[in-house]
């Protein structure tokens, strides 16, 4: 919870602000609002996903099957591209305003002054040092850094509840003065509604609350099917987290708005983006007001940790397997360096600017809620599940409404994570090309039908498969494909052959488990196997059948007409095209000793 909690508690360094300067008198009646949309709201849709996406895929993986085929992927990858903005922006924008804090302090040195930027490059590589030593490591960080956090921020507020009953004239000054402004109380209701969306920041945490679910160790009697223990576990940490962050939130809300000043919230005030530190200095003293600007600094600094942790579970989870990242990817050090490197260029684009990346935040956050509401909706429809179907409806309609209005306002956050997922696209793209003559398949069994046939062949010293492209299955077409190789490969006409047929699935999977089984069709022994992509499927069993038996096998082909540019491009997009060049360069590829390489006979 705290390592997910550094993202989300870590909005109290900023949000009362933004609420106040936001909806001014009714800052208290916003966060309301705010707070119910996340008990009534998020936090049950992912309760949901929790139990429907246990792996840690999150709600993208409810939504990867909506769409089939390339539909589905480049979904996935807008998707990834507005979080990979959440979460970048998330590390480069909390450790800004990390940065902030520390230049706004008294006590901070007069060379901080003006060196926002090289102070937040070295934050954002102190939380790559971090996780390059370890995973475990990040977490014990997390706890001490939450707990303290969130002590501190409670003795502001009580302090400052208890300066709000010694002085209840604030409170009939902020009635009259609210009264005055807005008169009927609908249109205060009204205000507040629209003016909620500007405070989205602080349902940041949830997705990520999700994505760290492998880390939950669960209950001995969980399975992989039915992680039980680690489902509930995922569930205590996200209503935990919620109704301790609502509960400062509202609080937080109501201090702020009666004790500081309006025009303190003001761009150059003393409480711009820094609200609750503001009460820490003004009735705690400067010395308990530094130790909660350290506090602060230290979880906003750390905040990129949760991050961090959605990134590095998300992406190997889905480029890697789609061919879209190399296979390095899914190693944890090399990500934490390559997303570095990314935070620092933002950083440097951005030169620190904690308001320039709100937007990108906000859009990140309300997109992937929106997505989560929408999947957890579908997800009731499918199990005809009326009254959930509706409820889920209706909060994925508040959500669309709020990532709109948000868009409407702040356009700028659109634009950036729409820079995200071209890079993101661009990227997987290019892997996907630069992979395409891996051998894809992960694993290659056969049944027991088909492992006769190829033994059968193995004891006579020599195996031959005819790679035949299935039309009608009739007889005919076994024995005329057979009758063609023979005559046009010169196989000899007491060797025995065995035909090998890929049935065609999804093109745009990259990774696969292949099964090959044995039938025999007409007389004719047929081994069948079903891929999206047929060089690469034929490569893989050829290698897989040399590996069982020890015998090289040849293979026989004939030419796929047609212009090979075309072929190429069917190749990449519907793993068919030219197969017998291809097949023998994925081979090649995979194995460069050719007195061991498959044979690939053409004509």
């Amino acid at each position: 919870m705290c390592l997910t909690g550094v993202d989300y508690f870590s909005t109290l360094g900023y949000q009362p602000a933004i609420a106040a300067l936001a909806a001014g008198l009714l800052s208290p009646l916003a966060t309301i609002v705010l707070v119910l949309l996340t008990l009534l709201g998020a936090l049950p849709v992912y309760r949901r996903v929790a139990r429907e996406s246990f792996k840690g895929s999150g709600s993208i993986a409810m939504l990867e099957h909506l769409l089939p085929w390339w539909a589905g992927k480049l979904f996935v990858l807008v998707l990834l591209g507005f979080a990979a903005t959440d979460f970048m922006i998330t590390i480069t924008l909390s450790a800004a305003d990390a940065t902030a804090h520390a230049v706004e302090n008294p006590f901070a040195p007069e060379w901080f002054e003006g060196n926002n930027v090289g102070i937040t490059l070295v934050l954002i590589g102190l939380l790559a040092i971090v996780f390059l030593k370890g995973f475990k490591e990040a977490i014990g960080i997390a706890v001490a850094l939450v707990g303290i956090f969130l002590t501190l921020n409670l003795i502001v507020i009580f302090v400052s509840l208890a300066h709000i009953a010694e002085n209840p004239l604030v409170v009939s000054d902020w009635w009259t003065a609210l009264t005055t402004q807005h008169g009927n109380p609908l249109v205060m209701v009204g205000i507040a509604l629209i003016v909620f969306p500007k405070l989205a920041l602080g349902l940041s945490g949830f997705e990520t609350g999700v994505a760290v679910m492998p880390q939950i160790s669960g209950s001995p009697t969980d399975t992989p099917e039915n992680p039980a223990g680690r489902i509930r576990g995922a569930i205590r940490l996200l209503t935990s987290a919620a109704i301790i962050m609502s509960a400062f939130l509202i609080a937080s809300s109501i201090v702020t708005t009666f004790l500081i000043p309006a025009e303190e919230f003001q761009d150059g005030g003393a409480a711009n983006g820094r609200a609750l530190a503001y009460l820490a200095h003004e009735y705690l003293g400067a010395s308990f007001g530094t130790v909660y600007d350290i506090s602060t600094i230290c979880i906003l600094w750390f905040a990129g940790a949760s991050a961090m942790a959605g990134l590095l579970n998300l992406v190997p989870r889905y480029l890697p397997r789609y061919g879209m990242a190399p296979q390095w990817a899914r190693a944890v050090r090399p990500l934490v360096l390559v997303f570095t490197v990314i935070a620092l260029f933002v950083t440097i684009v951005f030169d620190a600017d904690v308001d320039a990346q709100g937007g990108a935040y906000a859009t990140g956050v309300l997109v992937l809620i929106t997505s989560a509401a929408v999947a957890v909706t579908l997800s009731a429809r499918r199990k005809r599940e009326k009254k959930l179907t509706l409820g889920f409806g209706a909060i994925a309609l508040v959500f669309m409404y709020t990532t709109v209005l948000n868009i409407v306002e702040r356009p700028d956050g659109l634009k950036i994570a729409l820079l995200f997922i071209l890079g993101i696209v661009l990227i997987s793209a290019i892997s996907r090309i630069r992979r395409s003559f891996e051998i894809r398949a992960t694993e290659v069994t056969f049944d027991p039908a088909a492992r006769a046939f190829i033994n059968e062949d193995a004891e006579r010293g020599v195996i031959r498969i005819i790679a035949n492209e299935p039309d009608d299955g009739s007889e005919q077409e076994y024995r005329s494909k057979n009758e063609a190789e023979r005559r046009y490969s010169h196989i000899p006409r007491n060797s025995r052959i065995i035909f090998l047929e890929v049935l065609t699935a999804d093109s745009s999977e990259f990774e696969e488990e292949l099964v090959v089984e044995g039938k025999v069709k007409h007389g004719y022994r047929v081994l069948t196997v079903r891929s999206g992509n047929i060089p690469n499927t034929l490569a893989a069993v050829l290698l897989e059948i040399r590996n069982l038996t020890g015998i090289v096998p040849n293979a026989y082909f004939e030419w796929t007409e047609g212009n090979p540019i075309s072929n190429m491009l069917k190749f990449l997009f519907f793993g068919t095209g030219e197969v017998a060049p291809v097949t023998r360069e994925v081979l090649r590829e995979a194995e460069r000793d050719a007195k061991v390489r498959p044979n690939i006979h053409v004509s």
